[in-house]
């Protein structure tokens, strides 16, 4: 199952990966073992090196649904040599040169009038907020985060934000109360608010739009989804 590093490939253009080590090595006999799954070189109770077995066989099954290939070669006491090799179809990059690549994070404070649309992300797990701001940041937009329904009450007065993403299920005052204290204030009352909730229940969207928000939607959520929605909202506003 596993291929070695100087294996043929087919006539496309491949990027490799490779990532090698000065480590024990391996004989040429367990290599098959590792892209095995649940498959352990070492399978004695007291071994010396821990894990599940999945690692490689993840790997190489993510690799393969991608067009590509894992491959290894190695010599015990000498250390391996592991490669990915996925497909890629250039692109000329000097097209691409005039192109103004959004700033990754910019403070608040350096804000212009007309500039990218500020975000006001409330979200208290640090992996969704991570994942989302991120993605937002790369789409080109400008981002403020908040962890919890009192820091985005604070964030609403002093960022004035155009468009605010609130988690519902969050410590302490949670988003729809969140939600409503932003619109008991007049000049918050058209900010366009996307509630997003992991735990959707029956009557959830309702409470989420009786609250004050725009529009719903549902843990995990798909990016593009959430662009597609975050746009619509911001242009219905400018209009």
């Amino acid at each position: 199952d596993g291929e070695n590093c100087s294996s043929t490939l087919p006539p496309q253009s491949y990027l490799r990966i490779a990532i090698s080590d000065t480590g024990i090595g391996i004989e040429q006999e367990n290599i098959n073992k590792l892209f095995q799954p649940f498959v352990q070189i070492d399978s004695a109770l007291n071994r010396q090196y821990a894990g599940t077995g999945l690692g490689l066989a993840l790997v190489k099954r993510l690799v393969q649904l991608h067009g590509g290939q894992v491959g290894v070669s190695s010599e015990l006491g000498v250390g391996s040599c592991f490669t990915i090799d996925l497909p890629y179809i250039a692109t000329d990059f000097s097209a691409l040169a005039s192109v103004v690549q959004p700033q990754l994070y910019i403070e608040p404070q350096e804000l212009e009038q007309g500039g990218a649309p500020l975000i006001l992300l409330v979200e208290d797990n640090e992996a969704n907020l991570s994942t989302i701001s991120n993605y937002l940041r790369a789409k080109g937009y400008l981002v403020v985060v908040a962890k919890n329904g009192e820091e985005a009450i604070s964030c609403v007065q002093s960022e004035n934000p155009d468009l605010i993403l609130m988690d519902i299920q969050m410590p302490g005052m949670d988003g729809l109360e969140a939600i409503q204290h932003i619109r008991n204030n007049l000049n918050y009352v058209d900010v366009p608010i996307i509630a997003l909730t992991a735990l959707a229940m029956t009557g959830d969207r309702d409470r989420c739009l009786a609250a004050g928000a725009n529009d719903y939607l549902t843990k995990p959520v798909k990016l593009k989804q959430l662009v597609m929605s975050m746009q619509q909202l911001l242009v219905s506003r400018s209009r």
